[in-house]
This record gives C-alpha cells, structure tokens and sequence, in this order.
C-alpha cells in the first residue's frame, strides 16, 4: 500500500513536472525573456555650471521635486560685478570723452567755416574795391596827363606873355593835388591787396587747422572702436553672470546632490542630476538569438525586481538598427582572421502603461510576446 502511494505520488511529481516544463518551453517559445532590462527616463541630466567659480547656494536637496526654471545652485558673481562695473565705468568714460570730442570738432568746424566765410568775403570786398580803384585812378592819370599838357602850354604861354602868373600857378596847384590824389589811390590799393594776402594767409592757416578735424575724426572713430569693443567685453561678462545661476531644464526631481556650498568648482563639474519620473520606459537589451518574432508593437511584461516582482505592461516602442556593440568605441579587430563568434544585443524599447511606483535605474525582467509567422526583425 505505501508503495502504490509512493509511487502515485511520484509520477504525480513527474506530471507536474512535465506540465511545467511543457509550459516553460511553450512561455518561452512564445515570448522573448530578458533579465538584461532596466527601467529609464527619456529626461535625465547631470548639470553644470558654464563658469567656475565659489558656490555660495545649493538650494535643492536629493528626492526634491523642481520646476523648469527653478533656481537650483549659484556662483559668486562679485568678482564678475567688479568686472561689469569696471567695463560699464570705462564705457560711460569714454562715452562721455567721445562725445566732448565731438563737440569740440563741431565748434572748431563752425570756426573755420565762419573765419573761412569772412576771409573770403574780405578778399572778394577788396578786390572789388581794388577793381573800382583802378577804374578811378587810369580816370584820374588821363585827367592828369592832360592837366600837364595844359600847364606845359600855359608856361609857354607865360613866357610869351600871353597869360598871367596865377593861371600857371593854378594849373601846377591842379596838378599836385591830382598827382597826391593818384598816389593816395595807388596806396589804397596797395593796402586792400595786402588785406587780400592777409586774407589768404587765414584761409591757408585755416587749412592747416582742418587737419585738426581729421585729427579729431580719428579719435573718435578710435573710441567709438573702443566702445564697441568693450561693450563685447561687457556682453560676454553678462553672459557669464547669467552662468552663475545653475537652474532646472525641466520638471522633475533631483537625482543627486554632487556636494554642498560653499565649494569652489571648475566649469562642467557636476552639481546636480536631474530626472523626469514622468518620461520612464524600459530599456531591453535582448540577444540577437530571441529577436525571432519580436517586432513593435508587440504586448510586453516588465517584471520589477525593487518592487518585489510587481509586473507592468506595455509594448515595443523601437527596436535599434545595430546592436550595441556596433557603436564601441574600440570595435573588434578581425583583420587577422581570427574570429570568436559572440552573442549580439539589440536595444529594445518598451512603452510602458504605467510607471506609478518606478525609478530611473531599477532593474526588470522583461517577457515580449513574439508575433506568429516571424522569423527575425532587425529593426523598425
């Protein structure tokens, strides 16, 4: 009798056994099995300031939620506000310099334009009253020239008797004072040319002092370079005191606090990791012998280890193109012939139903349904 229940119990044993292994190969035949799968997020950032500098604020602590935007660490900016003060006073110097350069060139223009004015209004005067002097004195030495003729024939007249000593002595009387006059003419002119000459003599030194307003052209065109250069200078420590505050890309929560403040940090040392629980999938590296029949689209089972064996579902998002090993940055050498054939990975994407409960970086044990009549997809 015992043996019987020996016996029945043991071939009741096998049967379960045989049951389960049946099932077994018949899950996995049906579906491609994974441990190699773990849960991601499609927003996962390890921040950085772009300048370095002494930390003076971290304001967010691990498992902190943060908004976008949201100031997180900040750099002491004093010694980059020395140096925009620094700049905007030597902007405002030169500022205020070039434009008393200005005015100093529009006052000296407005000068030598006026004195150039009257200097030629002078000699345009004098040579008109020139011109008009010498009409009057050719009039004056004709008139003059017969006036001598006159008293020659009335000296030879005097001395025939013929007219008496006063006439003569009127007309020598005419003829000295016409002569003085023609000679007062001639000294008038000669001074309206000296006025032209010294005229001329302005407007040459007034070209001379035009150079000054190229001069003064130069200089301010050299601040204005000046200027510009330093209001470059200016943007770029803007855009390094912009630098200074370290905040959130995105929504999310804070993965890791690199350090607390204060601490001096080098540019693109990291400072915080941030993650976004809302942009979870999971992430599967199936070999290249279960790819057989797995295609997108394609019911999947995530089975979490941190949460004790809590199952998700979902479906294949993306299968990779390549395998992973493809993008290696020291690829295989098999140039000499010698070659070890090695089992492939393919990336495998799942869209998950619903992430309540994960994490970024939990492990999973991943079952995809394989699709019927399907030999092999490489990609989609």
């Amino acid at each position: 009798m015992g043996r019987r229940i020996a016996t029945i119990t043991i071939l009741l044993m096998l049967v379960i056994l045989a049951v389960a292994g049946i099932r077994y190969l018949y899950y996995r035949s049906t579906h491609a099995v994974s441990d190699a799968a773990f849960i991601r997020s499609d927003r996962l950032a390890t921040l950085a300031f772009k300048v370095g500098g002494n930390v003076i604020l971290m304001a967010k602590e691990a498992d902190t939620p943060v908004r976008k935007g949201e100031l997180l660490a900040r750099i002491d900016p004093v010694d980059l506000n020395l140096t925009r003060e620094r700049i905007l006073h030597q902007i405002g110097a030169l500022q205020e310099k070039r434009q008393a350069a200005k005015l100093k060139r529009e006052r000296l223009a407005k000068t030598l334009d006026l004195e150039a004015s009257i200097a030629n209004a002078q000699i345009a005067q004098a040579r008109s009253r020139v011109e008009a002097q010498g009409w009057k004195i050719r009039s004056a030495e004709a008139r003059l020239q017969k006036l001598r003729r006159d008293l020659k024939r009335y000296e030879t007249m005097r001395r025939r008797r013929l007219v008496a000593p006063d006439a003569v002595e009127a007309y020598r009387t005419k003829v000295r004072a016409l002569s003085d006059e023609i000679a007062a003419m001639k000294a008038g002119v000669r001074a309206l040319e000296a006025t032209v000459e010294q005229a001329r003599d302005r407007l040459r030194m007034i070209g001379v002092r035009r150079r000054q307003l190229d001069e003064l052209d130069r200089q301010i065109a050299a601040m204005g370079e000046t200027i510009q250069g330093a209001r470059k200078e200016l943007a770029a420590v803007e855009k390094k005191l912009s630098y200074t505050r370290l905040t959130a890309p995105f929504d999310g929560i804070v993965a890791k606090k690199f350090f607390d403040a204060p601490r001096v940090v080098k540019r693109g040392a990291p400072v915080y990791a941030l993650v976004d629980p809302t942009k979870l999938y999971c992430q599967v590296l199936l070999s290249e012998r279960k790819l057989r029949g797995v295609r997108v689209g394609n019911d999947a089972t995530v089975e979490v280890d941190a949460l004790g064996g809590r199952k998700f579902h979902g479906k294949v998002e993306a299968i990779a193109p390549a395998s992973a090993s493809t993008f290696s940055l020291v690829p295989r050498d098999i140039a000499s012939g010698e070659f070890t054939k090695l089992d492939q990975r393919f990336e495998v994407r799942i869209r998950l139903d619903s992430i309540e409960g994960l994490r970024a970086g939990m492990g999973a044990t991943v079952a995809i349904s394989r699709s019927a009549g399907e030999s092999l997809v490489t990609g989609h």
